[in-house]
């Protein structure tokens, strides 16, 4: 049975439907991220930092920041959905993930195991792949991997 945050419990409770994105590794720090960040790649992710939802005044958000684009940031999904949905000129909710190691591919299949820092905002959807363990780089990267090396990933293979 797949464990719940409390918040996820709360939002079930009211109703609202429990999707499978995990909560932040420290909502303590919730909203200290830089704005400036990677845009998605990687393939694997080691930690949720926080959910964020961009706004935008060219589209009807409030003007915040002297007419430039602005986020805020939420240390649930459910949080930052229901932000969304309520905030005119705002951006379905992403997510800015880190990932201690990730799988680069300079070129289509041309993959390198690279074990840097990485923060990077993601589509939530991304999260549905499995967290990356010990093995999913190695794995991947593996000659005897499947042909479909992505079914690792999404936690469809070994």
């Amino acid at each position: 049975m797949r464990r719940i945050s409390k918040a996820q419990a709360k939002a079930a409770a009211a109703g609202t439907p429990v999707l499978p994105y995990p909560d932040v590794v420290d909502p303590d720090l919730v909203g200290t991220y830089s704005a400036f960040a990677k845009a998605g790649g990687g393939y694997v992710w080691d930690d949720v930092l926080q959910y964020r939802v961009w706004c935008h005044p060219e589209r009807g958000a409030w003007d915040l920041n002297d007419g430039n684009d602005y986020y805020r940031a939420f240390a649930t999904y459910p949080q930052a959905l229901a932000f969304y949905q309520a905030t005119k000129g705002a951006e379905a909710p992403i997510a800015l993930i880190r990932q201690a190691e990730y799988i680069d591919a300079p070129r289509p299949g041309d993959f390198r195991h690279v074990k840097e820092l990485r923060i990077a905002e993601w589509p939530v959807e991304f999260l549905r792949r499995p967290r990356r363990q010990s093995n999913t780089i190695s794995d991947f990267l593996s000659p005897n991997a499947p042909a479909n090396r992505l079914d690792i990933i999404r936690g469809l293979a070994k």
